[in-house]
């Protein structure tokens, strides 16, 4: 009989690498030498926001990195996801940004990660929008209760902020928190459908209220390596956004979409599907190439042009 360690099939394979997701004590990475603060923004619906932002999250948390997760959707998904109470009543990202509660009132540890966190979601924050408008510094709410000196004195290596599909003021209060936003496109039709409007609204943003925001990676979801059409998209992104691009791309999986029902990741969920595996991969290449910060000459809309490519690594 060959063992286990020398076989080197694809299934052979998953399987070792599902193991050590479940066993994650000798996965290390790199620590960011300060707070990594990611947006995950696409106004289309959709595309794998929520999904992405929790398992990304998980993944890092796994190496031993410490992250937390802002929901800023009235939806509370990624509430869910992470194993955070989302209750009406329950302090939450409603009450840090209207200022009746500090982060550490509304902050919740997982239950089966230590080193993953959640600000949560209720149903108040529906009506968050409306309340800002009359508030001082409304488009600057989350960045002052989550200012940089409070992550990093808390020891946070990432921050991922989940918002809804729209350009309101929840959605500007995440830009103006972070300096990166990493946008998941899914390979169907469609798939640019609005993303050139977000760009304009990141370059707007950036002009006018916080000029460090940039877009730091573009994600490919639910890609099909069965049809042309994924193919097809794929290299139209690619040719877009150029190295921005991650490697790893996220196959459609039926793991990945019957997790959230589960309320898990599909990391938690089944940790050798070929989601789960993809979400791990994409997560180590995007900590390990740091910041991308594209050259002048090949940066596409949105991201800043006096930049250039490097890591923070």
């Amino acid at each position: 009989m060959i063992p286990p360690e020398w076989d080197d099939t694809p299934i052979a394979d998953a399987a070792r690498r599902a193991a050590r997701i479940q066993n994650p004590d000798r996965l290390t990475l790199a620590r960011p030498p300060r707070t990594r603060r990611i947006t995950i923004a696409n106004q289309k619906g959709g595309v794998g926001k929520t999904t992405s932002a929790v398992n990304l999250a998980w993944a890092l948390a796994l190496h031993g990195l410490k992250v937390l997760v802002v929901d800023l959707d009235p939806q509370g998904n990624s509430s869910t996801a992470c194993g955070a109470e989302h209750r009406i009543g329950t302090p939450s990202s409603y009450e840090l940004l209207i200022g009746e509660k500090s982060p550490a009132e509304v902050i919740q540890g997982n239950p089966e990660n230590e080193n993953l966190f959640c600000i949560p979601a209720t149903i108040d924050l529906a009506g968050a929008e409306i309340e800002l408008v009359s508030m001082v510094r409304r488009e600057y709410r989350l960045c002052d209760a989550l200012s940089p000196s409070y992550l990093e004195r808390e020891g946070y290596d990432y921050v991922f902020i989940d918002c809804p599909p729209s350009l309101g003021l929840l959605t500007i209060n995440a830009m103006n928190t972070a300096t990166e936003v990493l946008i998941p496109i899914q390979c169907e039709y469609y798939a640019l459908e609005g993303v050139g409007q977000l760009l304009n609204n990141i370059s707007m943003i950036r002009e006018h209220l916080n000029p460090e925001i940039h877009v730091s990676a573009v994600l490919l979801t639910m890609y099909d390596a069965r049809t042309k059409l994924s193919e097809q998209v794929a290299s139209e992104v690619r040719n877009h956004f150029g190295s921005a691009v991650l490697e790893n791309q996220i196959p459609r999986s039926v793991k990945v979409s019957e997790a959230p029902g589960y309320g898990k990741t599909v990391l938690q969920y089944d940790a050798g599907s070929r989601g789960a595996l993809a979400y791990f991969d994409a997560a180590v290449e995007f900590a390990e190439r740091g910041d991308y910060l594209p050259l002048p000459e090949t940066a596409p809309i949105g991201v800043a042009p006096e930049l250039r490519t490097g890591s923070s690594n």
